[in-house]
């Protein structure tokens, strides 16, 4: 059997499908502005869909399980060889695993024309096949730890389904159980694969800098505590979210997690953002959870949009981007660090979460700060796909 190395160096097609990280990254990228641009188009009422899904439920779709999907299936297409020591797929059929992506982009937006079943089965090929090269791949490795990572991505596939489902019965879909469920799987994947390597990564560049302070090492007794507590927590927000108990667990879970990333000693990296924005996207998750928490108890001072987008777009927007330029960088042999460009896109992502929250907190002013955010939001996307797009496009120096 061919080794990653190995089958890597014998494809002498686009660099472009030479590693899952390539295609999906870029491509999700582009589609986090294009889609934001569109967006823009139908809040001010000059653009009109023929999508059955009504705006703002076909705004949170697209990112969810449009964007987050092709990030994830980049992140986990290039996690699998480390894992296992086999490279999934790679050549024309990465890229046909790509064009299933593609081809639920489109039928999600032309979903007015064609049967709620066809759009359904369009949209949920790519996560299904995913899902079904990744296992093939854990179970062939034996690298059963992982089992809990092809758990999650299987919840997320469930909650594009019920979406599709209730947004089929006539139900808004951003306000359904399929919604909450897909964010709160890509929250708790953060919480399980961000609390491996953003603990990981920070050790290895203190230890470069000599640092006499290193942080927790991951996965230890109080990390599963708060992994646990975080599950649970999110489990009753997809079941009851406007419950008491719900409320309460939500408060609990941000707190330890608040913990858990101070454990981290993300407070020493100031002097690397490529490291410090792995600490600013995880902090998302535990403030996520206290402002959904919020809700419950003063549901007329906090919005569950606002309080849902500091997860949505703070969480697993920042997060993504850190791990989108972290990994392209390691992975196309250029150096680990930060320039001026990345550290722009990050700032940008971070002036689009704040105008978000903005939004809700001044309803008088709610389209401005709309409008600021999803061009903030367009710039921190493009800025990738223009700063980045050069390394996905060619093989590494050394091909």
């Amino acid at each position: 059997m061919s080794s990653t190395a190995e089958k890597m160096r014998a494809w002498t097609g686009p660099a472009i499908l030479s590693f899952g990280f390539r295609p999906f990254f870029l491509g999700g990228a582009l589609w986090a502005a294009l889609a934001m641009a569109l967006w823009i188009g139908m809040l001010s009422g000059r653009l009109a869909l023929p999508t059955a899904f009504d705006p703002i439920s076909w705004h949170a779709h697209e990112f969810l399980f449009g964007y987050l999907g092709a990030v994830a299936a980049g992140f986990l297409l290039t996690a699998v060889p480390n894992w296992t020591g086999r490279l999934p797929i790679v050549g024309w059929p990465l890229g046909a695993l790509f064009a299933t992506w593609c081809l639920g982009r489109i039928a999600v937006a032309l979903s007015a024309e064609l049967p709620p079943i066809s759009v359904a089965m369009a949209d949920l090929l790519f996560p299904v096949t995913l899902a079904s090269v990744l296992g093939r791949e854990i179970v062939a490795g034996r690298n059963w730890r992982n089992l809990i990572v092809l758990a999650m991505l299987c919840l997320f596939i469930l909650g594009n389904a019920l979406f599709h489902w209730e947004a089929a019965r006539g139900y808004p879909g951003a306000q359904g159980v399929g919604l909450r469920l897909g964010l709160g799987t890509g929250i708790m994947m953060i919480g399980v694969i961000g609390g491996r390597i953003v603990p990981s990564f920070t050790r290895n560049w203190l230890v470069r800098q000599n640092s006499p302070v290193l942080p927790t090492p991951p996965m230890q007794r109080f990390d599963k505590l708060a992994l646990l507590a975080l599950g649970l927590a999110l489990l009753l927000w997809v079941i009851a979210p406007m419950a008491m108990v719900t409320g309460t667990a939500l408060q609990l879970a941000g707190g330890l997690h608040l913990i858990r990333l101070a454990r981290w000693a993300g407070h020493r990296t100031s002097a690397e953002p490529l490291v410090l924005v792995l600490h600013a996207g995880y902090l998302f998750v535990p403030l996520g959870a206290l402002a959904v928490g919020a809700t419950v108890f003063w549901p007329d001072a906090v919005g569950m949009g606002s309080a849902q987008h500091v997860w949505m777009a703070g969480g697993l927007g920042l997060m993504t981007l850190a791990v989108m330029t972290r990994a392209t960088l390691g992975h196309t042999g250029q150096t680990l660090r930060a320039d001026t460009g990345t550290i722009a896109i990050y700032l940008l992502l971070l002036l689009a979460v704040l105008a978000r929250l903005l939004a809700g907190a001044f309803p008088g002013l709610a389209s401005l700060f709309h409008t600021l955010s999803g061009l903030t939001w367009i710039g921190a996307f493009g800025g990738f796909a223009m700063l980045y797009g050069r390394y996905v496009l060619r093989h590494r120096p050394e091909h």
